[in-house]
């Protein structure tokens, strides 16, 4: 993955993202109906609306799954808003979202489940697969893993994992594939940049 290195710049977006999630959160407390059966994403047969293939990024089914979200968009967005930029930046983490998404309306139908979904984990994890993809060799020291890892490892394992969760049916009540669906989602728009580079540079040689 081919970048311009960026002067060193605050991260408002990522910021702003986890004031916003913050805030919806803090409505969702208020009025736990109305803003989830408004925004959540719900089945394509109990009340699906175009909308939530956005909103129910912002909203989150408790405070721990509001941190530890949020704790990750922080820690790996940060760093690529400034590498990216605002647009290319809010391009991938969105289109993760939206991915994210379809890959969990997609699982509805073919389980025939009509779990509503809440959490910026779709959007996490296509930031995850950027952060591994521009910072291959990083190494990652996590809580649960006292051995420093390189990124691309800890996506790949983490992703393997998703994987086998999700076909295995255990930890029930995490929507693994939305996951998944959040890290094609941040290929798709990687691999898109990555080869419009490549294209403008052969015509600039050519």
């Amino acid at each position: 993955m081919q970048t311009v290195p960026q002067p060193a710049t605050t991260p408002y977006l990522t910021y702003g993202l986890i004031a916003a999630c913050v805030l919806a959160f803090m409505a969702q407390v208020s009025a736990p109906y109305s803003v989830l059966s408004f925004g959540a994403l719900q089945a394509v047969n109990q009340g699906f609306a175009p909308w939530q293939l956005l909103t129910y990024a912002f909203l989150h089914s408790d405070l721990s799954h509001l941190f530890f979200n949020m704790f990750g968009v922080f820690m790996f967005g940060s760093e690529l808003e400034r590498i990216f930029g605002a647009r290319r930046y809010l391009t991938l983490f969105f289109a993760s979202v939206i991915t994210a998404a379809l890959a969990q309306l997609i699982y509805g139908v073919v389980t025939g489940s009509n779990t509503p979904m809440v959490g910026a984990s779709g959007g996490l994890f296509g930031l995850l697969l950027a952060y591994a993809m521009v910072f291959p060799n990083r190494k990652l020291l996590l809580l649960f893993l006292p051995i420093p890892i390189p990124a691309w490892l800890f996506v790949t394992l983490y992703a393997g994992l998703e994987l086998y969760l999700g076909v295995s049916g255990q930890m029930e009540g995490i929507a693994h594939f939305a996951h998944l669906g959040g890290v094609v989602g941040g290929f798709l728009v990687l691999s898109h940049w990555r080869a419009s580079y490549q294209r403008r540079m052969r015509q600039e040689r050519d």
